[in-house]
């Protein structure tokens, strides 16, 4: 310890110098710790946690100071801004324990809407609440979601997260595809000028000490997914392009690129019947070190999406590797592939050991993996955690969730309501005799009479989630896939409703679900994509206006949406509603 040339923590010199000064004392061991950015989950008393049950990962004082790791993906909800304070605080002190003291970098998946998904997104527990993304693509407002941005970076910073693990740029040019309701929506000139504006709020002008490094996925646009099903899963594999739209699904990420977005994540899928090899975008090089490093100049890190090397167990169900077009290779030559293509992380991933002995046998170059962890270095100064790595918990406690935050979040809620049809019976008439299915009687208590029965009402409110296939394991489930279709049951339940008293139907559109049906039923149909009851409520009764517009075409039939091509946005036949439609009262 006594020949550690500590310069790097001199917080005066460029940050050229103080990442090569650290660079030059770590070992092969404290390098290959930074390649693996993993899921960690937080404990529910402030202090370190055990082993992780869900996904058998060890304990966290094992990560940091057995594995040498410093880069984790915070799982799971936070009891409290405190507590996520301290725990997050606990670990940074576990870093310091180690020889050269590299402090931790937390990130996280989207956690502030109302979606939740343990590989995608995450409810928002103790941070603002605001509409999942297509609800900002719906109101198409730049200022808008710099300010959520901003808001979300700083309940972020608070308790110790930096690394945003998106927003996922993506264009939905699939309606069936399980990922849009975290998208901006079909229309590619939306999706970069929102995309780069999210990049700004975290971000803002420059990284450095108050940022939030933004990871913009998938690169290069996840959208054009095959019969629309997600490569998280095997039968997802393939990304076709049979309009020939490569390009437009670029769009988004060179808007990112102008934004100055820190970091990228290639998507797990394959191109097909493209110039690229048709394996997935983290094992390709001819998309990240031909596309993204030659073509676009890009420097910052990039992260595979997680698992793309080891199998693993999800809820105690198998869940394989998604190593698209190279499942034939084992885990060690996957990752010799991921860092030929030029990739800097392996998401999801807690094998520093494999990384070493690949090294050691002169299949990687030691030269290789200062390029990467120069990068990771670099982030890791810019943002500050070197000279600051805690973060004050009574801060935390003020900061996130504040009356100033939530309310923002609730007025955006609000104005992403999407009208799609309304005979006149919108806006209700406070005090009326309620009938609602989808929200809770004491919420609807606060604007009108709740009754038991359809018959005894002067309106009913429904809520539905658009619809979905039943698949077969419980995490499939957490992503809304197959055909767009309400059940023969569901449309006949709300026909008879419907013809027992003016009834307003509210969809949950996480994909554009088929909604002719339903319009034809309904008195008034609404769209939300991420609402509180209060909130819907709120403007079924005049308090505030709908402003959202559709953030993407509402197809007439799953049938026009399978002939459809999957990279072409706006390409479903005659769709029932389009693009920017949305009423007023």
């Amino acid at each position: 310890m006594s020949d550690l040339d500590t310069r790097y923590k001199d917080a005066a010199l460029p940050v050229a110098d103080r990442v090569e000064i650290l660079l030059s004392q770590m070992t092969l061991e404290e390098k290959a710790g930074l390649f693996f950015h993993t899921m960690i989950v937080p404990s529910t008393d402030g202090e370190l946690a055990g082993p992780d049950p869900m996904f058998g990962g060890p304990s966290n004082e094992e990560y940091v100071n057995g594995l040498l790791m410093s880069h984790f993906n915070l799982l799971g909800g936070m009891p409290s801004a405190r507590l996520g304070a301290r725990w997050h605080n606990r670990l940074q002190e576990a870093a310091l324990r180690t020889r050269l003291g590299i402090p931790v970098t937390v990130s996280t998946d989207p956690r502030h809407a109302f979606s939740d998904n343990p590989l995608a997104a995450l409810a928002s527990g103790a941070f603002s609440q605001w509409p999942d993304m297509l609800g900002f693509g719906a109101l198409g407002d730049e200022g808008l979601v710099e300010r959520f941005g901003d808001i979300a970076r700083r309940e972020y910073t608070a308790v110790g997260i930096r690394v945003a693990l998106h927003p996922q740029i993506d264009i939905s040019t699939d309606s069936r595809w399980a990922r849009q309701l975290n998208t901006f929506g079909e229309d590619p000139a939306t999706v970069s000028r929102l995309g780069a504006a999210y990049i700004r709020g975290f971000q803002g002008p420059e990284l450095g000490p108050e940022s939030v490094a933004a990871m913009a996925k998938h690169f290069p646009g996840g959208g054009p997914q095959k019969d629309g099903e997600d490569p998280h899963f095997q039968y997802g594999r393939e990304q076709v392009y049979p309009g020939g739209r490569f390009e437009q699904h670029l769009e988004p990420f060179a808007a990112a690129f102008a934004a100055n977005v820190s970091q990228i994540m290639p998507y797990y899928g394959m191109p097909v019947g493209t110039e690229y090899e048709e394996v997935g975008f983290g094992f390709n090089k001819s998309v990240i070190t031909g596309l993204l490093r030659e073509r676009y100049r890009f420097d910052g890190i990039v992260c595979t999406d997680w698992g793309l090397i080891s199998d693993s167990e999800i809820m105690g169900q198998p869940f394989p590797a998604r190593a698209w077009g190279v499942e034939h290779l084992t885990p060690r030559e996957r990752m010799v592939k991921i860092l030929d293509a030029g990739a800097d992380q392996f998401g999801g991933e807690a094998i520093p050991d494999l990384l070493v002995d690949i090294v050691k046998a002169g299949e990687v170059s030691e030269e290789r993996l200062d390029a990467s962890a120069r990068r990771l270095l670099r982030e890791k100064f810019v943002l500050g955690l070197f000279d600051h790595p805690f973060v004050d918990e009574d801060a935390a406690e003020r900061t996130v969730g504040s009356p100033e935050f939530l309310a923002a979040g609730e007025a955006a809620q609000r104005a992403s309501v999407t009208l799609l049809t309304n005979d006149g019976t919108l806006p209700l008439r406070k005090g009326l005799k309620l009938y609602v299915e989808g929200i809770d009687a004491e919420t609807a208590a606060a604007y009108g009479t709740v009754v038991p029965t359809p018959e005894e009402a002067d309106a009913a409110v429904i809520r539905l989630q658009a619809p979905f296939e039943e698949r077969g394991t419980v995490f499939e489930n957490f992503f809304h896939a197959g055909s767009l279709d309400f059940p023969d049951e569901t449309l006949a339940h709300l026909a008879k409703v419907a013809a027992a008293v003016p009834t307003a139907v509210d969809v949950f559109l996480d994909r554009p679900a088929v909604l002719g049906p339903v319009a034809d039923t309904a008195a008034a149909l609404t769209a939300t994509y991420g609402t509180s009851s209060a909130a819907l409520l709120d403007v079924l009764t005049g308090k505030d206006q709908p402003r959202g517009r559709l953030p993407f075409d509402v197809p007439s039939s799953t049938e026009a949406v399978a002939a459809s091509r999957p990279d072409v946005p706006f390409d479903t036949e005659d769709p029932r509603f389009r693009f920017g439609h949305g009423l007023s009262y």
